[in-house]
């Protein structure tokens, strides 16, 4: 025992070296050019190459299973139908595909990324309004593996008015660094989604967090990705209307969206951490909805 607990262990070291301790930003950005290179044959022996790391890689559910190149392959569409959205009136579905991190009660403004590895909202979310609306409400860390689907969705009927993007680090947002680097999502490119709701009493906000290879996300409602590159105003206005499930955008490669809901939300009852949950699943009940005044 002791002997699989040291080797464990330094599999971990291994992994947070090989993904953290090296030019982050040079490697993001030489992986943003690789992927978009047009080879079918190239991107072909790519991709069993990544599942000789990525055995749960499953492209039986894309629209299309031919890719030109590596970026059409982490950004696939799924054929209609692959995913079922709970559109119950007092659920808050899945906004993507994702593993289950930490989640529960926010602590007056504080969370965590990991045991022992608490973080305030304003340090994550620069915005005061938003930080006093979430203050003792629910939160619920979402990560996307590189092996899933990357497009996310609005979990409500909503409206998006401006997105926030908060240029970063990127560090790889995988379990070993969450335990090793403190307040790593504070670090990390980001944006803040603010969805408004037609009960104005309750929000939601998105914040989508980059990492190392990807460090890239698209929003359908902005012509321009935010990404490394990007040079263009932080705080961008928009107007888009969603309906619960519709498309909102895209990571390349894989990353984490952290979801904030006011103090009327609950976790959904079976959401714990570390399950897998499918875009469109139940993930918060409103527990004012569907109640007399």
């Amino acid at each position: 025992m002791t002997r699989l607990i040291s080797t464990l262990s330094q599999n971990e070291q291994i992994n947070f070296l090989l993904t953290n301790r090296i030019p982050r930003r040079l490697l993001t950005r030489f992986m943003g050019w690789f992927s978009r290179i047009e080879s079918y044959s190239l991107t072909q022996l790519t991709i069993k190459v990544w599942k000789l790391f990525a055995n749960d890689l499953d492209l039986s559910e894309a629209k299309r299973t031919k890719f030109i190149s590596l970026h059409a392959c982490f950004i696939r569409e799924l054929k209609a139908g692959s995913r079922t959205i709970d559109n119950r009136q007092e659920i808050i579905s899945s906004p993507c595909d994702a593993i289950v991190g930490t989640c529960g009660k926010i602590d007056g403004t504080i969370v965590f990324q990991a045991k022992g590895f608490p973080y305030e909202i304003g340090d994550l979310i620069p915005d005061k309004l938003l930080q006093e609306k979430y203050r003792n409400g629910v939160y619920i860390t979402l990560r996307l593996k590189s092996s899933m689907y990357h497009r996310f969705h609005a979990p409500v009927n909503c409206t998006v008015n401006k997105i926030n993007y908060i240029s970063g680090d990127t560090w790889n947002v995988n379990p070993v660094a969450l335990k090793r680097i403190e307040k790593l999502y504070c670090k990390n490119e980001r944006a803040v989604v603010e969805l408004d709701l037609e009960d104005k009493s309750s929000s939601i906000t998105l914040v989508p967090v980059a990492a190392i290879l990807v460090a890239s996300m698209k929003f359908d409602c902005l012509d321009k990705p935010l990404d490394l590159k990007y040079q263009g105003p932080n705080l961008i206005n928009c107007q888009a209307e969603y309906n619960k499930g519709d498309e909102m955008g895209y990571f390349q490669h894989g990353s984490t969206i952290i979801l904030f809901a006011t103090e009327n939300f609950s976790l959904y009852k079976d959401i714990e951490s570390d399950m897998r949950l499918s875009m469109g699943q139940a993930l918060l009940t409103n527990n004012l909805a569907n109640k007399p005044d």
